[in-house]
């Protein structure tokens, strides 16, 4: 109960990100800016997109992650998605797109942390850069920057060049945030036996 409950807590803290970059005109990593970059072209529901972009990444991550991880990433994914759409209920408004880079970036990255700390991901580059760190030691940060990195590079047809850069900077506050729980993380989705063997006292 305690996991569901942080789960939705770092959904929470993801969708008040994804927010505050909408809010800026600008787009970020993975397959939530894979979304916002469809939202802006299409003038659609970034939840929609968001889902559907989603779906074949759960059978990856069900082959190499487990059921139980891919369980609650559709639960994590759903969970966005839906209060994402909630948000929108609030009045519109503008953020500087510099400060929102920092700040969504800042966001995000701390949801997407808490998160990764209960077993879950949303999707997409999250699969693939816990997958990476769990099969080969990969930081998940700088997995996350090169994947994030190479769709804002196909997103700048929506957003332009400008914003482009500015949502580069929001994918390098995602990647510092991650980086810095790295540690955490690892221990956290490690198998229970490395996890006694390598601290046999138990402690944190």
């Amino acid at each position: 109960m305690l996991r569901i409950l942080y789960m939705i807590l770092g959904c929470t803290v993801v969708s008040f990100g994804v927010l505050i970059l909408q809010s800026s005109t600008i787009i970020t990593g993975g397959t939530a800016g894979l979304a916002l970059s469809l939202s802006y072209l299409m003038h659609s529901s970034f939840a929609l997109a968001f889902f559907l972009i989603n779906i074949p990444f759960y059978i990856l991550s069900f082959y190499k992650m487990g059921w139980k991880f891919t369980v609650s990433t559709i639960f994590a994914v759903t969970t966005l998605s839906v209060m994402t759409e909630v948000l929108q209920l609030l009045p519109p408004f503008d953020v500087n797109p510099l400060l929102g880079a920092i700040l969504g970036g800042l966001v995000v990255g701390l949801g997407l942390s808490v998160l990764f700390l209960n077993g879950s991901s949303l999707g997409g580059a999250n699969i693939l850069s816990l997958f990476l760190q769990k099969r080969f030691g990969f930081d998940p940060g700088k997995s996350l920057f090169v994947f994030d990195f190479l769709v804002i590079l196909t997103g700048l047809f929506s957003v332009g060049l400008i914003r482009g850069f500015y949502s580069i900077l929001s994918v390098l506050m995602i990647s510092m945030i991650i980086s810095i729980f790295k540690g955490k993380i690892a221990q956290r989705n490690a198998p229970a036996k490395t996890v006694v063997e390598t601290n046999p006292t138990g402690q944190a």
